[in-house]
């Protein structure tokens, strides 16, 4: 049983096929944290509004996370898109689960790290949701292979295998707007005075330094089956979780290395797409 200071998931799409939820269930039983970070589509609002999906796995998910907050985990809840009917439960808590717009985490070692979901700076999102429910649906049909290339994969005793990530990193138009988003989440985090920013949204789990700041992105529970955590030195780490262990654990410790060349900021926002105003919500900050 490993113990963090903090850990942070994201995108975990409860009621919908894609969810791993026994994945993230495996998890949770094998690590504990002076606090958890719930930063956003904890719960997929889209999804269940068009079909309810919700198999025991989940509620056994989200039946872990009340238990934790019960024993005395801070649970920190940062709604997203997916789940945005949670905003209008803003400062109030829920079983011991504390829900804000965003918040402020600092490190062991004095950091202070912004985290945010992230939808609220993409402007296809923001300015063009009809487009994003498209994309969801597409999503969805690739998720659905998926689902079935992995039950071959487990029947031939190899692990989890994400073809939708794979598909991501090839299109070239999907690699510039995770950059272009990577960016603006980097520069939105400088302005509010911090040193670094933890955000989800695109599915893709990252830790790298743009233009001296830290960029973290926890990843997802759909693809990559990831978690962000800060250890008892304050070192940041991913965690890929790719199978389930039981009682046996042998976990995959991703440490991405930061580019030895330095990132800068051009001079314009590089996809009009991502274009969004500055979130103007209050800031819940927390010292630790």
């Amino acid at each position: 049983m490993e113990h963090y200071r903090a850990i942070w998931i994201s995108d975990v799409h409860l009621g919908t096929p894609g969810c791993q939820a026994k994945f993230l269930l495996d998890f949770l039983k094998h690590n504990e944290s002076d606090t958890l970070y719930l930063v956003g589509d904890i719960i997929d609002g889209w999804r269940l509004r068009k079909s309810v999906y919700w198999p025991q796995s989940h509620n056994d998910v989200v039946q872990k996370i009340l238990r934790k907050a019960r024993k005395g985990t801070e649970v920190v809840y940062v709604p997203g898109n997916h789940d945005e009917s949670i905003r209008q439960f803003l400062g109030l808590s829920f079983g011991d689960i504390k829900v804000v717009p965003e918040a402020i985490h600092t490190t062991a070692d004095g950091r202070k790290l912004w985290i945010t979901h992230g939808d609220l700076f993409d402007g296809v999102i923001q300015y063009a949701k009809w487009l994003a429910y498209v994309g969801d649906t597409l999503y969805s049909l690739i998720l659905y292979f998926n689902r079935y290339l992995n039950m071959l994969r487990v029947r031939l005793g190899l692990q989890y295998w994400s073809l939708s990530q794979f598909l991501k990193h090839q299109v070239k138009n999907a690699v510039s707007y995770i950059a272009d988003f990577e960016i603006i989440m980097a520069r939105e985090a400088r302005l509010r005075g911090c040193q670094g920013v933890v955000c989800g949204h695109i599915h893709k789990a990252e830790i790298r330094m743009i233009d001296n700041l830290l960029y973290c992105n926890d990843g997802d529970w759909v693809e990559s089956l990831t978690a962000l955590v800060e250890t008892q030195s304050g070192e940041l780490k991913i965690i890929h979780w790719p199978r389930i262990l039981g009682d046996k654990q042998q976990v995959e410790e991703v440490v991405i290395e930061q580019p030895s060349l330095p990132i800068t900021f051009p001079s314009r926002i590089p996809s009009p797409a991502l274009m969004a105003h500055s979130n103007t919500l209050p800031i819940t900050e927390k010292m630790t």
